[in-house]
């Protein structure tokens, strides 16, 4: 899978994701630091990658419609978080992406769990 790292995910966790066989590209990596979340989510749709982060902003199904991306993921870390917390985190998202497909969806990673979410068909977001 094509994963994107926005700038709050910690960088250590890079080479768990690429022995897990995935391509792995970072925001800073690309000079998106502080871009704002339009261009980052923008950047990732053009490139096919999922993107991973920690910014619950992403979260809002009715302004990025995960249909319209290649999978948006939501880690959720507990207020003092360790990087144990940030290793379960993403051996729990390596655990899915070998289970189930995340393109077009939302997933929210926390706990060793993944809640699924899926996109908001735009005829139904009025009712």
């Amino acid at each position: 899978m094509k994963l994107k790292l926005d700038e709050n995910i910690d960088l250590r966790v890079v080479t768990l994701l690429q022995l897990a066989g995935h391509d792995v590209a970072t925001v800073p990596g690309q000079g998106l630091s502080s871009a704002p979340d339009p261009e980052v989510i923008d950047v990732c749709r053009r490139e096919g990658r999922c993107l991973v982060t920690c910014d619950r902003g992403f979260g809002n199904r009715l302004k990025y419609n995960p249909s319209n991306y290649s999978g948006i993921v939501i880690i959720r870390l507990p207020s003092r978080y360790t990087f144990a917390d940030w290793r379960e985190a993403i051996e729990t998202l390596i655990t899915g992406l070998e289970a189930a497909d995340v393109t077009g969806k939302l997933w929210i990673i926390g706990n060793g769990n993944i809640q699924e979410y899926q996109p908001i068909d735009p005829e139904d977001k009025d009712s």
